[in-house]
């Protein structure tokens, strides 16, 4: 090979990667109702991702990536097909208005039409930027909005708008079985009490399929609207074993429902009940089969994996727990809300299941008021799961759904193994109440026995003035991460709690009166605000590991120190350009030396 020919050839890659756009491999709908159609592909090589939009409007189209799900401090784009001609402006919003256009533009159009009623949008940006008004794109799940209107006038775009979270570059593409078929789970015709915060609880069989006589059972417990057939289930027993492969909310009330979770109760759970929650009887119920939180949509499991109901596990008893956020404590109304599940005979390769993670729920610890950034830490210690299981295994975690209430802002799960630091699990820099979903992580996380998970909780109170108790409540707190894993293990949670007896010592109280005594006294500035803070770091924890026939184990931990993400340095689009065609240069080179 000559010179002029290396030459060439060169010129014939680059014209060709000009010319072709990158395939698009990943899709999801914004929307419900399947107005807005996403479509992406990415080079992590040459540092660009592209996108292709489609929305139902013949309109102006805007899509962007937000902090916080809503429109303040969005990267947007906007773009249509008007009267005279096709349009494309790269901008920002400072507030809910129409958003400014940026002195830099940093998205690259290819491609605009509009026909049918549809207008597609194809356009390429960098995924790190150097443009202050663009926010990077990262390895971590980002909330993508989108907004549209009937012409192409940019004016209020009313109700045709939303978010959705999706990881754009740690996407797992999802499958849907063509036979699968759904039932619900819900409350019945519930009156909801007029109490600001309810907990209501629903102890129900799950549906069971007889093998041998194709009859489908079904206890007269269990609210079953919409119900469809299903179809014969393999099984070594006499019941059939199906899997649950999407999970979606089914809600009658979105103003009173914060969340919806479903347990599977023990063995020892024999009998149908109905009453509020955590009053003394269906407690044992404990480990979480599904989980829904207010702002969140349908979740599907990955390919992979499936939630197991039916066989043996037909056997069990479940909770079906609705949480009531009666803010106006209004009297009378009407509830039917639960779950949706579709589920299908055509087994995954494997079963799923959920492991509660974070700070056990108890009134025992306390956020201090006028706090701008208070963190809080639930440590899960995979080395004590022997303690409770026969045969523990590593877990392969793929997705999570990380929980506070309103003074939450920020959400870590640090993984540590042999003492350090090896990743995050899973990250919410900008936690939004409003907005609580099942994320997928993209990818599978090995979690081995022995590794140490952190969930980390930041939490902002400056504008109360009352301490702001662990608990139930919204107006109280919480910090937890459901894992979502495979393959399943009879396990429930793995969380823990400051040892109560050391916090009150290293504070100088003798007993629990008397802490309780002192931090209701206790004058909250930034200085005693981060000596608590440092001391229910460095006191020592219980870390409470239950099975999920509420075996548990009581052991010592500490928390270890978690460090955040560093920054990824800023590159320039000349320098990504450079960096591409230096690559491409060295690929040649060693291709010409083996020749």
């Amino acid at each position: 090979m000559d010179i002029l020919s290396l030459v060439l050839l060169l010129l014939s890659a680059q014209w060709s990667c000009a010319q072709e756009d990158p395939l698009l491999p990943f899709s999801e709908h914004l929307d419900p109702e399947h107005n807005v159609r996403l479509k992406w592909g990415f080079d992590e090589i040459q540092g660009t991702i592209l996108f292709e939009l489609t929305v139902n409007t013949s309109g102006w189209v805007g899509f962007g990536f937000s902090p916080k799900g809503g429109m303040i401090g969005a990267d947007i784009v906007i773009g249509g097909v008007g009267p005279k001609g096709s349009y494309f402006t790269d901008r920002h919003a400072v507030g809910n208005s129409i958003p400014v256009v940026d002195q830099q533009q940093n998205y690259k159009l290819l491609s605009l039409s509009e026909s049918d009623g549809k207008t597609v949008l194809k356009f390429q940006r960098s995924i790190k930027s150097c443009d202050d008004k663009d926010l990077p794109i990262t390895n971590l799940p980002m909330k993508l909005i989108y907004a549209y209107g009937q012409s192409d006038d940019i004016v209020y775009h009313n109700n045709r708008r939303g978010t959705k979270e999706v990881n754009l570059l740690k996407y797992m593409p999802r499958v849907n079985p063509p036979n699968s078929k759904y039932f619900d789970m819900t409350m019945v015709d519930f009156t909801v009490p007029a109490n600001q915060t309810y907990y209501h609880c629903k102890i129900m069989t799950a549906p069971t399929f007889d093998r041998k006589q194709h009859i489908y059972r079904v206890s007269a417990s269990m609210n079953f609207t919409h119900m469809i057939y299903p179809p014969i289930c393999r099984s070594s027993s006499s019941l059939t074993y199906f899997h649950f492969l999407q999970i979606e909310p089914f809600i009658t009330n979105f103003d009173l429902v914060h969340h919806v979770l479903l347990y599977r109760c023990p063995q020892s759970v024999t009998e149908p009940f109905e009453a509020q929650c955590y009053t003394g009887k269906g407690e044992e119920c404990m480990e979480t089969v599904a989980v829904w939180g207010v702002g969140g949509g349908a979740f599907e499991l990955p390919e992979m994996a499936g939630l197991p109901i039916g066989g043996n596990v037909g056997d069990f008893f479940y909770r079906l727990e609705v949480h009531y956020n009666n803010l106006d404590k209004i009297a009378g109304q009407v509830d039917n809300s639960g779950l949706r599940f579709y589920y299908t005979s055509e087994l995954r390769q494997h079963d799923a299941a959920i492991l509660t993670t974070g700070l056990a729920v108890n009134e025992g610890y306390a956020i201090p008021p006028k706090a701008k950034s208070f963190l809080t830490y639930g440590l899960c210690d995979t080395a004590y799961i022997p303690m409770v299981l026969e045969t523990p295994h590593d877990l392969q975690v793929f997705s999570v759904m990380m929980h506070t209430h309103l003074a939450g802002q920020k959400v870590r799960v640090g993984h540590f193994r042999d003492g350090q630091q090896i990743d995050l699990l899973a990250v919410d820099e900008n936690y939004n109440f409003e907005y609580q979903e099942v994320t997928n992580l993209g990818k599978t996380k090995t979690v081995q026995l022995g590794d140490k998970l952190l969930v980390e909780c930041t939490y902002n109170t400056e504008n109360r003035n009352t301490l702001t108790w662990g608990g139930l409540s919204t107006s109280e707190e919480m910090c937890l991460a459901f894992l979502f894993y495979y393959p399943a293990m009879n396990l429930s949670g793995c969380v823990s709690f400051p040892d109560v007896e050391s916090l009150e010592s290293a504070m100088g109280a003798t007993d629990t009166d008397m802490w309780f005594n002192m931090m209701h006294m206790k004058t909250w500035n930034d200085t005693s605000i981060n000596q608590y803070q440092q001391t229910l770091k460095t006191v020592d924890q219980f870390v409470i590991v239950i099975d999920s026939f509420n075996n548990v184990s009581y052991d010592a931990g500490t928390i270890p120190d978690l460090k955040t993400i560093p920054p990824a340095p800023c590159m320039s689009g000349c320098a990504i350009k450079s960096l591409a065609l230096i690559s491409l240069l060295l690929c040649l080179a060693v291709h010409w030396a083996s020749v």
